[in-house]
């Protein structure tokens, strides 16, 4: 296509600014994604930058909010069927006791990832539509009805009704809790500046766990009400809402109205985030300039798009990153108090165990929120899937003797081990690096593919471990290590090799990266 001499001293005019403004932002520094190398952040401890960036951490504090909805969701709407009263309302009476069938019981389990697979890719789908912050707070009003779905379950007469409620509950609830967790992370990986989208990405794992934690102590104090599980339902209601709240008192993500052209509304959102002393107008001006250096390469903004040969990379990467979880054994950790059970550990300890478990990952998650700010993401993934791998191995190995007390204390003991690495290493990496690889035009929509991809991690992991471990199927109970064992080898290996380094670097680095067909970035 012929362009004008004219057109060309426009558009090299305004090249030259754009320079300007860029390089004024990387000696001066600059909010969000599109605010340059920040260099001098790079100097700054972790507490100097938080404060420098204060605006941007209030609000990310208050995105929390929609993680902790995603983890009181897994365990309340996970263990309802626990309940006795439940049991009772929805189940049969079975050789002296109150059971669910087997087959609703499968579907009830399904309900939820099927529902936060179709979620996540209607949530990429809506953010790109409508914006980051109206589809976080429409989808967590979806969530609110989910709820109500839940919580009436108990009213229609014939069980089988009560039973259907309960699971169509349970879908509309797991695919807003799936749209949410995309938005919410879409929007926080394009406000955060470089120095701090690891730290911030480390919430996830650390509320994710806070909200089971926070489940699990509402199960165990609804246990003995009359239609207790219907309280456990209506706790769930604040979690809803509250991110409602936070969306409407957040800016539009300043990288979408930038998509969408509106500058000056752009210029207003970014105003909001900035620390004192930033031009906002530089900080847009850079952002731009890298959105309309993506437009050049990819000409639409579908699911296809993220598919094709020149973003085919950075898509595997973050559906790699997005299953990681399901790779390293996190399914099975969950699964820490029966699993124990099968090792001849005692139900009251095993539980004990459970939520030392849920604890000491807390505490591994908010260190890591200081590692993520000084450890590149390639060795924290490596090196912790090694650990993790070890102590998977030393498991096996104890369980392939006969199982005496020794035997079930070391596997206890190296499943918190295990969980303890997990959480200061590759889990919250994990997150930083689904949340960066992405291009700001395909954003919306990879991290919709990624979250399916763990939806699916999840579905498939919690299907098959049964039949891996159980008594009545492969029976392999602690000799199940070995199994995680080699998965996190591979998981380390595959890592390595297709994972490049992206800590502290800018969009406009990380697109050159990709674009030079760079294999791994040290």
């Amino acid at each position: 296509m012929s362009i004008t001499s004219t057109s060309k001293s426009v558009d090299t005019t305004k090249d030259d600014f754009v320079a300007e403004q860029i390089s004024e932002v990387e000696s001066g520094g600059g909010g969000g994604e599109g605010g340059g190398s920040t260099g001098g952040d790079e100097q700054r401890s972790l507490w100097q930058n938080v404060k420098k960036y204060r605006k941007v951490t209030y609000i990310t504090l208050g995105l929390t909010s929609a993680i902790l909805l995603y983890g009181y969701d897994n365990v309340v709407v996970g263990t309802i069927s626990a309940m006795p009263d439940f049991q009772k309302d929805s189940g049969v009476f079975y050789q002296g006791s109150w059971i669910i069938p087997s087959s609703w019981l499968a579907l009830w389990n399904v309900a939820s990832p099927i529902g936060a697979m179709l979620g996540s890719l209607f949530g990429g789908w809506l953010q790109d539509k409508i914006g980051r912050r109206l589809a976080l707070g429409l989808c967590s009003f979806c969530s609110a009805i989910g709820v109500a779905i839940m919580y009436i379950s108990y009213l229609p007469p014939a069980i089988t009704g009560r039973r259907v409620a309960f699971l169509v509950g349970k879908f509309v609830q797991g695919g807003a809790v799936g749209a949410v967790t995309v938005a919410c992370q879409t929007y926080m990986s394009e406000i955060l500046p470089p120095v701090l989208r690891g730290s911030g990405m480390a919430f996830f794992p650390a509320f994710t766990l806070l909200g089971q934690l926070t489940g699990a102590l509402v199960i165990f104090g609804s246990l003995n009400r009359d239609k207790g599980y219907s309280v456990a339902f209506a706790s769930q209601w604040p979690f809803s809402f509250v991110p409602v709240v936070v969306a409407w008192l957040i800016p539009e993500s300043p990288t979408w109205f930038v998509r969408k052209r509106m500058l000056d509304r752009a210029y207003t959102a970014q105003a909001r985030l900035d620390p004192p002393g930033v031009n906002t107008k530089v900080v847009v001006a850079k952002i731009l300039l890298d959105i309309e250096h993506e437009e050049q390469v990819n000409k639409a903004t579908t699911f296809i798009e993220c598919f094709r040969r020149r973003n085919f990379r950075r898509t595997a990467i973050v559906i790699w990153a997005n299953v990681l979880p399901a790779v390293f054994g996190l399914s099975l950790l969950s699964k820490a108090s029966y699993f124990l059970q099968l090792i001849n550990m005692k139900p009251g300890t095993s539980i004990i165990f459970l939520i030392l478990g849920i604890v000491l990952g807390l505490i591994a998650n908010v260190i890591s929120i200081w590692v993520m700010a000084r450890v590149g993401r390639r060795p924290l993934v490596v090196i912790t899937l090694l650990i993790a791998s070890s102590l998977w191995a030393s498991m096996g190995i104890a369980n392939c003797t006969k199982i005496v007390p020794a035997v079930t204390w070391w596997t206890a003991a190296s499943m918190m081990l295990t969980i303890f690495t997990l959480g200061i290493g590759v889990w919250p990496a994990s997150f930083a690096i689904s949340a960066e690889t992405s291009s700001l035009q395909l954003r919306a929509r990879t991290q919709g593919i990624g979250w399916f991809f763990s939806a699916v991690g999840t579905f498939v992991s919690g299907l098959v471990l049964p039949y891996v471990f159980n008594p009545d199927e492969g029976n392999l109970r602690g000799k199940t290590g070995f199994t995680y064992a080699a998965s996190c080898l591979v998981g380390a290996a595959v890592s390595w090799w297709l994972v490049p380094e992206m800590k502290g670097r800018s969009v406009e680095e990380i697109d050159r990266m990709f674009e030079e067909g760079l294999v791994r970035g040290v």
